[in-house]
This record gives structure tokens, C-alpha cells and sequence, in this order.
């Protein structure tokens, strides 16, 4: 083995709480292997996430980290695509430069989800416009609660216009890909370790990719029935033990 895909959210930190022993866990995979840190959150920028990670002590690099959003975004200016956006200010800000016409994006919207925001994006949506979302998680943890995550909203237009959202982020197989062929290896060299079941573990998986499954975050005792990951970890603090 020689690279790590890493999530980060519920991983390496919990909202504002760093995840004890991640730090010292991020600095020995970095001594041994190439790594990425994969997120699907859109409620913060590439840019302020690596800030956050680097407040916590993480010794990483911007580059290193690959988002949903980030995804997104190069799609839109690579198509010249501008698109109506259902996300946070600071999300909408992120994308709102880009030219051209044609898109719906459902992102992270947090609050800033509305029934004239999803009617909005329904009507432009059924007229034609692409379905762009960056992911289809059915929720998040903060502040020790679950909490509904854009998942929810991208099937309840998915209902509605009866089309099928692409997806930008975990679990799809191109955001893995592409995470992958930015440190020069392939599916088989790397393994990624994650706390949702779903889009980290089962994802990973049907992409050919081994996985660690770490038991915090989102994770629940009932996610070990819906898959096998390759290992099952306590905490990344851990991850020492088997990589």
C-alpha cells in the first residue's frame, strides 16, 4: 500500500471538537504514505477547511484536500455552465463567478433550505436544466446530534422531477479516482478510511478500494450488517495498529 484517502469530517474533527489522537495519527501516515483528504461537505470552501484543519495542528497541505464543492466547481467553469444554487452564503460565494447558464446545484444548505428554494430548483430543473448535487448523505453529526443532510432534498427533487441527481462527492467512483490519480497511483495501492457507512466504506468498496471503518463520527453498531469494511477501528487515533 502506499496512499490513504481520508475523511474528514467525524474522522479527524466533530464541529469544533478535534478528534483525540488524530493529529499524532495524520503525522505517521503521512511519514509512510502519499495521502488525500476527501470531503462531502459544501457548507465550508476547500480554502477554510484547510484553515480549519491547520488551527487543530494538522500538518497538511491545501492541495491535499479534494471536496465535493471543489468538484463541482471545476465542473461548472470546464462546461461553462452557471448554475442556480441551493447551498450556504459562503458556499454560494464560492461559485458565483462562473459564467454561462444551465445547472442546478444542491449542496450543504443547512438553513438556507426553503420550499421556494427546492421549488425553484425543481421548476429550472424539469425546463432542462442539469442536476448537480454534491452529495446524497442522509445526514451529519454536530454537537453530539444527527442532523438531515442535503441527501434528503436531492431525493425529494429527484421525486419530483423524476431525474437522477449526479453525484460530485463520496460515493462516487470519479471523486475517488481523481483524488487517486492526483498522488500517481492506483485503486489498488490506496485505502480509505471513513466513519459513513455508505458513501466512505461502501462506496470505497464498489470502486475496488479497501477500506477502514472508523467507529465514530456518524457510525452506528447496526452499519456493520450493511457491509464488511477490510478493518474496523475504535478511532483513527488506532490506525497505527494496522497500517
Amino acid at each position: 500500500m502506499k496512499g490513504i484517502l481520508c475523511d474528514i469530517g467525524g474522522v479527524l474533527y466533530e464541529g469544533d471538537k478535534l478528534i483525540s489522537g488524530a493529529v499524532e495519527a495524520i503525522d505517521y501516515l503521512k511519514g509512510k504514505y502519499k495521502i488525500r483528504f476527501l470531503s462531502n461537505s459544501s457548507r465550508n470552501t476547500p480554502e477554510n477547511i484547510y484553515k480549519k484543519l491547520k488551527n487543530f495542528g494538522f500538518n497538511i497541505e491545501e492541495n491535499e484536500i479534494f471536496t465535493a464543492l471543489l468538484a463541482i466547481k471545476k465542473y461548472l467553469i470546464d462546461n461553462n455552465k452557471k448554475a442556480y444554487i441551493i447551498a450556504t452564503d459562503e458556499a454560494k460565494e464560492y461559485l458565483k463567478n462562473i459564467k454561462g447558464e444551465g445547472a442546478v446545484v444542491v449542496a450543504d444548505a443547512y438553513t438556507n433550505f426553503s420550499y421556494e428554494a427546492l421549488n425553484t430548483a425543481f421548476r429550472k430543473i424539469i425546463k432542462g436544466a442539469e442536476f448537480l448535487a454534491t452529495n446524497k448523505n442522509r445526514y451529519f453529526k454536530e454537537n453530539d446530534e444527527l442532523s438531515l443532510d442535503a441527501g434528503a432534498f436531492v431525493a425529494a427533487l429527484e421525486y419530483s422531477t423524476e431525474k437522477k441527481a449526479e453525484i460530485f462527492g463520496k460515493p462516487s467512483c470519479k471523486f475517488f479516482t481523481e483524488a487517486i490519480n492526483d498522488m500517481n497511483l492506483n485503486k489498488k495501492e490506496v485505502i480509505m478510511i471513513g466513519d459513513d457507512m455508505e458513501s466512505d466504506i461502501i462506496g470505497a468498496k464498489k470502486c475496488g478500494i479497501k477500506t477502514v471503518l472508523v467507529k465514530i463520527g456518524k457510525f452506528k453498531e447496526s452499519d456493520l450488517k450493511k457491509a464488511n469494511p477490510d478493518f474496523v477501528v475504535d478511532s483513527i487515533a488506532k490506525i497505527m495498529k494496522i497500517l
